[in-house]
């Protein structure tokens, strides 16, 4: 591939296209423990089954700064682990990236990448990426779009509509992989877990992660957006399948969820009507029972009924 530069283009137009399993995504989850994978459809459905799950606390951050790729997860060790994504990025920006573009200043990628996985899960602001190089803005853009060439980063479109004014149009700018951020930011478990300001965003990326995974062997393509108008109410993740069904998910980094953490759900719940299904808050319970709260068919964050999965 690193003789061939549009070969990658040329990947991201097949796995766009036919999106089967295990098609250049780091590992889901499910298939890390071996389970099958019915999540979206139940999503979908707007049918959740209630049952017992394990005591996650610190073990969901350890899953975060794992990652998804499996030669990461053979290494059982942090430092391994974090050596390995490190020198991963090493030789994509080596040996692809200046096979893909003539760079002049090929060292700032990594320091690029690096500057990225601090903001993962926020808007996307090129300005910001740009402060602390002596790169134009346009350059610091392009050297972007190599990064996403080469999955390191992609950007999460808004999602949008004509029933609702005043909506945020900018994308949200997400990390490849929960595991390459967390070495970039020389974040552990125990380091990640106390932070909860990184905690969340990395927690969003990771959702979204799990969620791209899952959709490659999902029967029907998803689309994947998130959702912000600028008077607060957002939505970490939404979903779109065929015949314009949508469903959201919101990602806390937080023990407990209240009625206001329904308000950005419900607002898309009324603007979509009856193309949506189902909307999740998908919080860290300390409790044995784990994960979550839903808010299905309905744009009353009063009726948002309880469920829990492991």
């Amino acid at each position: 591939m690193q003789r061939v530069p549009s070969l990658f283009s040329a990947l991201k137009v097949a796995v766009d296209r036919d999106r089967a399993p295990g098609r250049l995504f780091p590992n889901a989850q499910c298939e890390i423990e071996g389970h099958g994978a019915t999540f979206l459809g139940a999503l979908f459905q707007g049918q959740f089954t209630t049952r017992r799950g394990e005591r996650l606390g610190r073990r969901l951050a350890e899953r975060v700064v794992a990652g998804g790729y499996p030669a990461a997860l053979v290494r059982n060790a942090p430092r391994r682990r974090g050596a390995w994504y490190r020198g991963y990025i090493e030789t994509l920006v080596q040996r692809d990236v200046r096979s893909l573009a003539r760079i002049a200043s090929l060292d700032a990628l990594p320091r690029l990448l690096a500057l990225a996985a601090g903001q993962t899960a926020r808007l996307l602001n090129v300005s910001d990426l740009a402060g602390p190089f002596q790169l134009s803005r346009p350059t610091i853009r392009d050297y972007a779009t190599l990064l996403e060439q080469v999955f390191l980063i992609e950007e999460l479109p808004p999602w949008h509509t004509n029933r609702l004014s005043r909506l945020v149009k900018s994308p949200k700018l997400q990390l490849g992989d929960t595991g390459l951020a967390a070495a970039l930011l020389g974040l552990d478990a125990a380091s990640l877990y106390e932070d909860r300001e990184t905690y969340g965003q990395l927690l969003d990326t990771f959702v979204l992660g799990e969620l791209r995974r899952l959709a490659s062997g999902f029967e029907e393509e998803i689309r994947f957006h998130h959702f912000r108008a600028k008077d607060g109410y957002e939505i970490d993740v939404v979903l779109e399948r065929a015949g314009r069904k949508l469903a959201g998910i919101e990602v806390k980094a937080s023990s407990t969820v209240t009625t206001a953490d329904f308000r950005g759900l419900c607002k898309l719940a009324g603007a979509a009507g009856e193309h949506f299904s189902a909307g999740v808050v998908l919080y860290v319970s300390r409790t044995p029972s784990c994960l979550a709260s839903a808010v299905a068919k309905s744009p009353d964050a009063e009726q948002a009924r309880p469920w829990r999965f492991p």
